[in-house]
């Protein structure tokens, strides 16, 4: 036998661990799933062997007020979401507070998840990843933030509750340093999205909106034979939160995508691997806009 565990395993763990937490916290301020029709299929699934996979992932939301001297108001909601290969994987999980600025929230879901990663692959988390936001959220939090709830001004929000997508065409990209630049600038400026080096060259940023211009307007500067932005997308943002911005994303982080067709010195890229790995990520319809023909 493997070590790997059955789909039907991690359902039944899943559940067991949902029925842990509705016990220890009975009130619906403190714990509430917001999907109860994918618990009843997850049921299902893991009691019939002829069951389908569930269609969509278990939700819910973990309530948790740290002690926080003076600060007794805060609360720090834990949006979690479990994929079908939990605990395999690890949870989907994102924390938010009005006491935290938009930068504090992207510090601190980035080192729970890193706290994830190295104590928890494997094992059911839950508990230990609501202990670790228990002890650690307070410390993330802005004091003047909680005794003023003065918000950013206007103009700030406005541009900043947009999430926008670029889909750049450049009749080549093989110059390392540009590689570089574009990996790089999309790294500081919080894009995700994916970069093809090649003939033709292809280069998808996604995140917020002043960043993809800031992103568009450095990269057009250096020098290219032809470079354009082949098609934008924009997305009016509720609320603005990071949960929100990660919810639009297609893609997790900005990496190279090489699909090439003959070994490493083949300058032409096969498309029909950008084909398919654009489908994957929901977006095949971008290829029309590209080369104007189905791809497969």
């Amino acid at each position: 036998g493997t070590t790997e565990m059955s789909n039907r395993e991690e359902a039944e763990i899943q559940l067991s661990e949902l029925d842990l937490l509705s016990s220890m916290f009975p009130y619906e301020e403190e714990f509430v799933v917001t999907d109860q029709l994918a618990v009843a299929e997850l049921k299902h699934y893991a009691e019939n062997e002829s069951a389908e996979m569930p269609s969509s992932k278990v939700q819910f939301v973990l309530n948790v007020k740290p002690e926080v001297t003076n600060a007794s108001m805060v609360e720090f909601s834990m949006a979690c979401a479990l994929p079908f290969k939990y605990p395999t994987v690890l949870p989907e999980i994102t924390v938010r507070s009005s006491a935290l600025s938009r930068s504090q929230q992207i510090h601190l879901n980035s080192d729970l998840k890193m706290y994830l990663m190295q104590n928890c692959s494997g094992e059911p988390c839950m508990l230990s990843a609501r202990e670790w936001v228990k002890d650690h959220a307070a410390a993330y939090i802005d004091k003047e933030r909680l005794s003023s709830s003065v918000t950013t001004s206007n103009a700030m929000q406005s541009e900043d509750n947009m999430f926008t997508r670029l889909w750049i065409y450049s009749h080549h990209i093989y110059n390392k340093q540009k590689r570089k630049n574009i990996i790089d600038w999309a790294k500081e400026l919080a894009l995700s999205g994916f970069c093809m080096p090649g003939k033709p060259g292809v280069v998808c940023v996604e995140g917020l909106q002043s960043s993809c211009e800031e992103f568009w307007s450095r990269v057009r500067r250096l020098t290219w034979k032809r470079i354009l932005i082949r098609h934008r997308e924009d997305v009016s943002l509720e609320g603005g939160g990071h949960a929100e911005i990660q919810k639009q994303r297609k893609f997790s982080t900005l990496e190279e995508k090489c699909f090439d067709a003959h070994g490493a010195r083949g300058n032409h890229m096969d498309l029909g691997q950008l084909y398919h790995f654009l489908e994957e990520k929901g977006c095949a319809d971008i290829f029309q806009m590209y080369f104007g023909v189905e791809g497969h």
